[in-house]
């Protein structure tokens, strides 16, 4: 009987190891992705929140998990950062205003002079995002990054420069929430 039990509770435990998907406020993340024929693996996800409201559920993807920021901003092969949206709607003014924000907070004046042209282009891609609606960031071990909406490619940005400033906006020293920094390194 004790063996019985013994095995139930390890089992028990076991459990949410074995699961294929995590789930948080309703929003399914997958444990794995393919990317240009890489598996990635889910390192971490959270919520963003932003005046006690809950913006939405973003997750990292990376080859290998990490918990070191400055490791995942060095690193150059395939991630993928998702963003589902859980508010009703957040309009594009406040979501390019937020990514210019993030890349100032988290760039040198000279890095955001070599940056302008691109993070213009990377904010010209954006519309109002609604509740359900995706994001999706594919940085790409060749230094493009590919931004996609509920699906559908929006454009390529070039430069693994542009990566790390993009992934500093969640990762770097002045996140746009430290909560979901410390989840997306998985925390």
């Amino acid at each position: 009987m004790k063996h019985i039990r013994l095995l139930f509770l390890t089992t028990l435990l076991l459990l949410p190891a074995l699961s294929p998907a995590v789930e948080i406020e309703g929003v399914t993340l997958p444990d794995t992705i393919e990317l240009q024929g890489k598996t990635l693996q889910l390192n971490g996800a959270g919520i963003r929140t932003k005046f006690f409201f809950d913006i939405y559920v973003g997750g990292l993807y990376l080859e290998q998990h990490e918990t070191s920021a400055k490791k995942i901003l060095a690193d150059t092969g395939n991630r993928r950062i998702t963003m589902n949206f859980l508010y009703g709607e957040v309009d594009k003014e406040k979501l390019t205003d937020g990514w210019t924000e993030g890349f100032d907070k988290n760039q040198s004046d000279e890095r955001m002079q070599k940056l302008k042209d691109r993070l213009a282009s990377f904010n010209a891609l954006f519309t109002t995002a609604h509740r359900g609606d995706s994001v999706v960031f594919d940085l790409l071990s060749d230094g493009t990054t590919h931004v996609s909406f509920n699906g559908h490619e929006k454009g390529v940005i070039e430069g693994s420069d542009f990566q790390q400033a993009l992934l500093a906006v969640w990762l770097g020293k002045k996140p746009a929430d430290k909560g979901l920094k410390q989840s997306m390194l998985g925390r």
